[in-house]
């Protein structure tokens, strides 16, 4: 009988340190995870190696192809034939359907999304222009276009948001000028019109 009692106790004793160890590992993986968890007061704090994100979208599967051009406060210009120049970068330029099919593990898809985005990766101070070139149009009605200009850091901040109707190919508009100040900080928006696309072209010749 005490031989029995015995092998009980060491059951129980066995099964309580199996209990214990595994309570053990659940509360060091609590705070190992709660240590990791971001302060929310930082929620809208982020890094990133660019400065500001110029976002440009028209319909989703619309055939029409839209290029972005932009020109910074020396000059210099990105767009799809320069899509690096200076401290900016034409991320995607967006050909409407056009290459829309990519082959993804051996089966085809299809991307539907209409976005071009360029990045500024460093801040220069002055005058920054957006424009907008409907550069092939398959329809005769008028193509709504948004433009998007975030600040990213040190949160991101909306800079300008608007919409515009191309009309047709070649149809050129101003979608908007920003200034930078020299502290970093966007000082001015406006939408008076510039032309683009002449200087980019007489840039290749």
């Amino acid at each position: 009988m005490r031989h029995s009692l015995y092998k009980q106790n060491e059951s129980q004793d066995a099964f309580t340190d199996l209990l214990f160890n595994a309570l053990l590992g659940f509360a060091f993986m609590f705070v190992v995870a709660f240590s990791l968890m971001a302060d929310p007061t930082e929620g809208g704090n982020i890094e990133s190696k660019a400065e500001i994100l110029i976002t440009v979208r028209w319909a989703d599967r619309h055939p029409d192809d839209v290029d972005t051009l932009v020109e910074d406060p020396q000059g210099n210009m990105v767009w799809y034939h320069n899509r690096d120049t200076g401290l900016m970068h034409l991320d995607r330029d967006d050909r409407g359907l056009f290459q829309d099919r990519v082959v993804l593990n051996g089966i085809e898809v299809s991307n539907p999304i209409n976005q071009e985005t360029v990045t500024v990766r460093a801040l220069k101070s002055g005058e920054y222009v957006v424009n907008l070139l409907h550069y092939q149009a398959n329809y005769t009605e008028p193509l709504p276009v948004s433009v998007k200009v975030e600040k990213l850091n040190p949160s991101v901040t909306l800079v300008f948001y608007g919409t515009y109707e191309l009309t047709g190919v070649g149809d050129e508009q101003t979608a908007v000028r920003f200034t930078i100040g020299a502290d970093g900080n966007v000082t001015n928006t406006n939408t008076p019109t510039k032309r683009l696309l002449t200087k980019a072209v007489n840039s290749k010749l």
